[in-house]
């Protein structure tokens, strides 16, 4: 593990012996993401039919804000959806890009509003998108793109890989969460652009086009800020001595218990629920149908999910991490009784990430191995961010037993 690495780790812990303090904000080009391009009319409602989140609920209560000159227009939040097979296991997962609607851009000339009135009808027509940008994961962008054409069948929607044009980056550590309401990055503000304070240099550092700003990651605050970009810039607010390898933010997202991409929520097989998706706004209970909902929703509405991926520690007897000493498929089982608790799916360095049976790993003094090795044991740890719903349940069971 680099020294980096054990900065971002060890930042946060009193005892921490990383060396050389909190990294600060740390950035990255995602090598393992690619963009996909939805353009059309009906990109939008083609999107809405097949994926578990709906792309509107995220603006549906935005304000409204007339064009302004030397201002980018403010383009929606994204929104993080799945797409799943019939049975209602995971395909693929998708962020999602808007563009600003038409009623805050400007004309050519930059200096008033476009002309011409907007069509008559209800809210969703208005707010219908229609292009969308998606970051999705890079490694089966061809089959992905198969996938969505099959289902395109009559629908107004063009789909087109252009990750030629555009990249994906993070933004995340410590300090780079910000609980405030805006979107926006909160450094901006001390660079003088944020705020309504000097939107000239807004415009500079942003730029007018869609895929040109920092958002909050769409799943959780803790998580940072992710971003499409045009590929022939740098995102603003990125510092050469901060620009980090995509390994740093897989370390950051182990530790805070969050699978992305095929790679690490097995494609065909994962239930999305275990893997945490409601907690990280990628369900809409409250739209309509869409591929696999059918599993999702009765599995919901039972209210206990006894499995759920976990963030893992793997240590030697004496409580000191062991470096690269767990492969991704091992399997962890009680060490007293050798009944398997769960599989680990991710794993670099000390740290990993495993699908595991709640009642074990969350009891008190549990006491987990690697099968095939039983001097590696497993700290099983429970993120902050979890709803304490997740696991009242099964530790009220816990404590009649």
């Amino acid at each position: 593990m680099t020294p980096l690495a054990r900065r971002l780790l060890h930042a946060s812990s009193p005892a921490g012996g990383g060396g050389g303090g909190d990294p600060g904000v740390l950035a990255c080009r995602l090598a393992s993401r690619a963009v996909v391009r939805f353009a059309g009319p009906e990109a939008g409602r083609f999107l809405r039919s097949l994926l578990t989140n709906d792309l509107l609920s995220s603006s549906s209560e935005q304000e409204r804000y007339a064009p302004t000159p030397n201002a980018p227009a403010r383009a929606p939040p994204p929104a993080y959806a799945a797409l799943l097979t019939p049975q209602g296991r995971f395909l693929y997962d998708l962020f999602l890009y808007r563009p600003a609607p038409p009623s805050q851009l400007l004309d050519r000339t930059g200096s008033a509003p476009q002309t011409g009135e907007r069509p008559k009808g209800n809210r969703e027509d208005e707010d219908e998108p229609g292009e969308v940008l998606a970051d999705v994961d890079a490694a089966e962008v061809d089959e992905l793109l198969a996938c969505f054409r099959r289902y395109r069948l009559r629908s107004k929607v063009e789909i087109d890989n252009v990750s030629k044009e555009f990249l994906c980056w993070q933004r995340f550590g410590h300090n780079v969460e910000h609980t405030g309401p805006s979107t926006q990055e909160p450094e901006a503000q001390s660079i003088g652009w944020g705020q309504g304070v000097d939107r000239a240099a807004e415009s500079a550092a942003q730029g007018n086009g869609h895929g040109w700003e920092w958002f909050k990651d769409p799943r959780l605050d803790c998580l940072g800020y992710r971003g499409i970009f045009p590929a022939n810039t740098i995102p603003p607010l990125v510092e050469s001595d901060k620009e980090a390898d995509e390994r740093h933010y897989l370390l950051w997202r182990i530790q805070n218990g969050v699978a992305e991409g095929s790679t690490e929520i097995p494609k065909g097989e994962a239930i999305p629920l275990e893997y945490n998706f409601a907690g990280l706004n990628a369900i809409s209970f409250e739209k309509g149908c869409y591929i696999g909902q059918e599993l999702i929703a009765r599995t919901h509405h039972r209210g206990i999910i006894r499995k759920r991926l976990m963030p893992l520690m793997f240590v030697d007897e004496n409580g000191q991490e062991l470096e690269q000493a767990v492969a991704p498929g091992s399997e962890v089982v009680d060490k007293e009784s050798g009944k398997k608790i769960g599989t680990v799916n991710t794993a670099l360095g000390c740290r990993g990430m495993g699908l595991l049976r709640l009642e074990e790993a969350l009891k008190q003094n549990p006491s987990l191995a690697i099968k095939d090795n039983r001097d590696v044991r497993v700290k099983a740890i429970k993120p902050d961010w979890w709803p304490a719903e997740w696991t009242q349940m099964l530790e009220q069971q816990s404590a009649v037993a």
